[in-house]
């Protein structure tokens, strides 16, 4: 597996930010700081706009998935794409969203593992599938369309891909964990 042994990007330090870049960060500073996935995307700031944007959708009130349901997809994608980063926060933020300590463990193990019901094990298949063929198998369509809306299916689909991109900028640029986050 291809990974970078050093930072190849390191994160723009708040000092250095503009006064635009100040402003649309600040939301990360009111909850508690700063994050060298913000520092790090902020190297390229039309781009990282964007991005944030996306991220903010995924996990923000636009988002129509539950968030518990949200950070299951989440973090199964980080563990299939090895996103050590993308991991180390996700499980905080997951934890906050009310998955127990067991399921969050569960995530690494997959959709097949003991001790998920029906619904979790098929918000894992999707991430699989996603992951392996870049589309949801029917079975696992269907199961998720039992309980979800369109504008729910779709968000599936959403935050999985939103989340792949943000483990392949976060693995390829090098950015380090965060201190007081512990990776895999």
């Amino acid at each position: 597996m291809n990974e970078p042994t050093t930072i190849r990007i390191e994160p723009l330090q708040p000092a250095e930010w503009s006064p635009e870049q100040r402003k649309l960060v600040q939301y990360a500073w009111d909850k508690g700081g700063f994050y060298n996935v913000i520092g790090t995307f902020a190297r390229h700031w039309e781009a990282s706009k964007r991005v944030g944007q996306m991220s903010a959708h995924a996990l923000g009130p636009t988002s129509t998935l539950p968030a518990r349901d949200r950070e299951l997809l989440i973090l199964r994608t980080a563990w299939r794409c090895a996103a050590e980063y993308e991991w180390a926060q996700h499980v905080q933020i997951a934890r906050k969203a009310g998955v127990s300590e067991q399921d969050i463990q569960r995530c690494r193990l997959g959709p097949d593992a003991d001790g998920w019901n029906d619904f979790d094990a098929a918000l894992l298949h999707a991430a699989d599938e996603l992951h392996d063929d870049q589309c949801i198998g029917d079975v696992t369509w269907a199961r998720l369309s039992e309980r979800y809306s369109t504008l729910q299916l779709m968000d599936v689909v959403f935050a999985v891909g939103q989340y792949t991109l943000v483990a392949m900028a976060l693995k390829t640029f090098g950015t380090p964990l965060d201190d007081g986050l512990e990776g895999f």
